[in-house]
C-alpha cells in the first residue's frame, strides 16, 4: 500500500499508534489520512475520532478488517474493507485530494516561495512542502492581501465560510501551523504577527 502512493507521487509519514500519528500531524498537517485499523485488537474508533478533532476537515480513508462494520461515529469520510487492491486505494485518495492541472503560479515573499495551483511551499530554500485545503486557503488570504490587517471575523468568513467566531480554536491551531512552515522562531513572528484587537498581518515586502 505504502510502495503504491510513494510511486504515485505522494509524500507519506507513516505512523503505528496514534500518538506517533498526532506526533507527526502536528509537524506536517496532511493532505489526508489513511486510518489502517485491519490489525488492530479494536475497532480504532477512539484514536480515529482524536486524529479528527486534531485535523479538522482534513479527509480521512478508515480501513477496516473483513466483516467489521463500518464505525460512521469514527470521523472518517470513506471506508474501505480489506482485502482491496493498492489501485482501489489510489482512487480514493485522488478522488478526495484531485490533482489541480491550473498552469502553476508561483508567488515569492521574501523567504516564502508559495505555488498557488500545486497548493505547497518553500521556505528559506528548505524544501517544498504541501499544505492542507485550509492552511492553503488561509495562507491565499494573506498573500493576496500583503501589509493589510485581516480581521479574524474576516478569516472565518473567508476561509472556513461562517460568521460564527464564538469559538476560533480552529483559526488559533491553524495560524500556528502556518507559522511554523513560514516563521524561523513561530513563537516571535516576523513574517505573520498579530496586531492585538484587530486581527493579523502578513507583513513582507514581495521580491
Amino acid at each position: 500500500m505504502e510502495s503504491a502512493l510513494l510511486k504515485a507521487g505522494y509524500q507519506l509519514y507513516p505512523a503505528h499508534t496514534a500518538k506517533i500519528a498526532l506526533d507527526i500531524i502536528a509537524q506536517h498537517p496532511p493532505d489526508l489520512v489513511v486510518f489502517d485499523s485491519s490489525t488492530m485488537r479494536s475497532s480504532g474508533t477512539r484514536s480515529c475520532r482524536r486524529i479528527r478533532n486534531v485535523i479538522g476537515e482534513c479527509p480521512i480513508i478508515h480501513c477496516r478488517a473483513v466483516g467489521v462494520p463500518e464505525d460512521t461515529d469514527c470521523g472518517a469520510d470513506l471506508y474501505l474493507e480489506r482485502p482491496f487492491t493498492p489501485r482501489k486505494l489510489l482512487n480514493r485518495v485522488r478522488a478526495l485530494i484531485p490533482a489541480n492541472d491550473l498552469k502553476e503560479e508561483v508567488v515569492r515573499f521574501g523567504s516564502i516561495t508559495f505555488y498557488r495551483a500545486k497548493r505547497s511551499l518553500d521556505f528559506n530554500g528548505q524544501g517544498e512542502r504541501r499544505l492542507t485545503p485550509k492552511l492553503w486557503q488561509l495562507l491565499d488570504e494573506f498573500i493576496r492581501h500583503p501589509n493589510q490587517v485581516i480581521s479574524r471575523r474576516r478569516l472565518m468568513q473567508n476561509v472556513w465560510n461562517t460568521d460564527y467566531i464564538g469559538d476560533t480554536r480552529t483559526l488559533d491551531v491553524h495560524i500556528r501551523w502556518l507559522r511554523e512552515l513560514i516563521e524561523v522562531d513561530p513563537a516571535d513572528p516576523c513574517n505573520l504577527r498579530t496586531v492585538r484587537g484587530k486581527g493579523y498581518i502578513f507583513s513582507i515586502e514581495p521580491h
